[in-house]
């Protein structure tokens, strides 16, 4: 029987600090995956 989603890995969003789960899309790149949505992504900072 395949895993349920409380068995995924989770991480926290780097811009809303909401944790957020592993999607299959994100299956090879989950390492650095940062962000929980493209609107995340569009409001992070820029690098310093």
């Amino acid at each position: 029987m395949p895993p349920g989603k409380s068995d995924l890995p989770s991480k926290e969003c780097a811009v809303c600090r909401r944790p957020f789960t592993w999607r299959k899309k994100w299956q090879k790149v989950w390492d650095q995956v940062r962000h929980c949505s493209e609107a995340c992504r569009r409001r992070r900072k820029p690098p310093a």
